[in-house]
């Protein structure tokens, strides 16, 4: 039922990955601003996702921080077990942590032909098999509770692909095609699966690095890439996972949105 607040989570509890800073940050507090039970702020960084779980706590909303590595399945469960004893059972995930793992961030590399094998693995270890880990820990939860939201954060190189980024956009693709899956399977139980794809975030910069990367020919030749002329922002990620997690979008499951300022339109 959609009350004064369409977006209204209704006392649930939400699990957000990756949510120490930028995008994950932004999505665990928009959530902690619409009603939810408590929000378990997952990073792999222990400061980090104390330091958010504080601040959602200053809102009054129950947070606790939660500490693992989403690539590993064992410290994923270790993780979702502390936050159900402090919060209660969790019926939202947000798979927002990614890039190239917990200390990395996304490099264009060279052709694909020339990476090296034993590289591949660290895009394929946070943004697949973390997402991966993270459903087969709170899935089971759900199912029970005969309700559920899980909204992946991918991107658009998985969507329509990215030169010399062969690797991290697979592990994206996969991603996407892994929550339509599992989407099926788990629509009996109520519970929605969807993704949020995104283009390029502007970067967590200080002034004065922020305005003088912003007006270098670098930046401005990015941006002329999108309809929308800027970067996105955290809260464009924040506010398309908002609504995939309320019953605002109850009957929505199994679909890749893009939020990327007119990088590439879907049909």
């Amino acid at each position: 039922m959609i009350g004064d607040d369409p977006f209204d989570l209704g006392g649930q509890v939400a699990f957000v990955t990756g949510a120490g800073q930028g995008a994950g940050r932004a999505i665990a507090v928009m959530l902690a601003h619409h009603n939810p039970g408590g929000v378990a702020v997952n990073d792999y960084v222990l400061e980090r996702a104390e330091a958010v779980a504080a601040e959602i706590r200053e809102l009054g909303v129950p947070a606790c921080a939660v500490q693992a590595d989403v690539g590993d399945l064992a410290s994923v469960q270790a993780a979702v077990s502390e936050a159900e004893q402090a919060l209660g059972p969790i019926t939202i995930l947000v798979n927002n942590a990614g890039n190239a793992g917990p200390n990395a961030s996304i490099q264009h590399s060279p052709l694909f032909w020339e990476t090296d094998p034993e590289d591949w693995d660290r895009y394929f270890h946070t943004n697949l098999k973390g997402v991966m880990n993270c459903c087969h820990a709170i899935l089971p939860g759900m199912a029970k509770q005969q309700r559920g939201r899980v909204v992946t954060i991918v991107s658009d190189s998985g969507r329509v692909g990215e030169s010399r980024l062969a690797v991290y956009s697979a592990a994206k693709a996969g991603a996407a095609g892994f929550m339509r899956s599992l989407a099926k399977e788990a629509g009996r139980f109520n519970i929605t699966c969807n993704s949020v794809s995104l283009s390029t975030l502007e970067p967590p910069l200080q002034e004065p690095q922020k305005s003088e990367f912003l007006a270098s020919e670098q930046a401005r030749a990015h941006v002329s890439r999108y309809v929308i002329r800027r970067f996105g922002q955290p809260d464009d990620v924040a506010g398309m996972t908002l609504f995939l997690c309320s019953d605002a979008a109850a009957w929505i499951t199994g679909q890749t949105y893009p939020v990327n300022g007119g990088y590439d339109f879907a049909v």
